[in-house]
């Protein structure tokens, strides 16, 4: 069981005192049985918790008592600290939830816990970019994602009606990843205006696990994102810096002699590759596709055109 899970699980059951696994799966943004199976790890690892069956049954801390959060390791109390610890760019809740928590762990577990917790700077801003921060947006709709409700707002023009299922933050970017009446789809937060939350509650699949989608909605992004390929041929010691450019969707073909390289990179579209590599001029040759060739012409026009005295 993950360290931050067991922590909000017993934080959980101490505030309500008795919960059910599928309260539990609600509130934590997993599945039923894995919350099943969270409840009962704990009570495996000696935790005071038993399931009370029937009607209005649950899982509850024997005789309502308190946890000291002993059931953390050393290395599961360090971990959860560098997470999210006041070096790493937490949010003032989480820093304060942090500062109780750090009072609730057990003694020998202390120092370590507040080194942990300073041992890590997040900075999320690349070199020479502005830091990009969280739309106002975004907190509106983890409310509504929390309370299970739907949320109005308006999208490239079109006003929607969405069943929020969570927030995914990739690269300072946030996403909004919700059911429709056309399925799931996935919106971005900045884009996002005008939103409400309603009164209606919102359907979510009960079994639905929001890594678990995230993971599909980015296999999805990426596939749109390589629909075309080409094979440039360059010294093999630039590979490494044409792969960081292109990232996973740059793969080595074959070796060539004169210590050169075939590889193999791939875009959404011929423009899009031709603009990644014109700047590299002859130290890359494009062998293939001819769509790619002609926008590299095309731009070696525009920049002969304008620049050439």
């Amino acid at each position: 069981m993950r360290a931050d899970r067991l922590v909000a699980t017993l934080l959980l059951m101490q505030a309500r005192g008795r919960v059910t696994a599928a309260e539990l799966a609600a509130e934590l943004e997993i599945s039923v049985a894995t919350a099943r199976r969270d409840l009962e790890a704990l009570s495996a690892a000696g935790v005071p918790v038993y399931p009370q069956p029937g009607r209005g049954g649950g899982w509850q801390l024997v005789g309502g008592a308190r946890t000291d959060l002993s059931g953390l390791t050393a290395r599961e109390a360090r971990a959860l600290f560098v997470l999210a610890g006041p070096a790493a760019g937490a949010s003032p809740e989480v820093k304060s939830a942090l500062r109780k928590l750090m009072g609730a762990l057990p003694g020998t577990f202390r120092a370590d816990a507040e080194a942990a917790a300073d041992a890590v700077v997040v900075d999320q801003a690349g070199w020479g970019e502005r830091p990009k921060p969280r739309p106002p947006v975004a907190e509106l709709l983890r409310e509504a994602v929390i309370a299970r409700r739907r949320v109005r707002f308006t999208y490239t023009g079109r006003e929607r009606l969405v069943d929020p299922w969570g927030l995914a933050d990739k690269d300072d970017v946030w996403y909004l990843v919700a059911g429709t009446d056309q399925g799931r789809r996935t919106f971005r937060v900045d884009r996002i205006a005008g939103a409400v939350v309603t009164g209606e509650a919102a359907d979510r699949p009960p079994d639905l696990e929001l890594a678990a989608v995230w993971r599909e909605v980015v296999e999805e992004m990426e596939r749109r994102r390589s629909l075309l390929s080409a094979d440039v041929v360059l010294d093999r010691r630039y590979f490494g810096v044409l792969r960081d450019r292109f990232g996973r969707h740059c793969e080595l073909v074959a070796e060539l002699p004169g210590d050169r390289v075939r590889a193999r990179v791939a875009a959404a579209a011929p423009v899009m590759i031709a603009q990644e590599l014109a700047g590299w001029g002859a130290l890359v040759e494009v062998e293939r596709p001819d769509s790619v060739t002609a926008e590299l012409a095309r731009l070696g026009g525009e920049l002969i055109a304008r620049y050439a005295r």
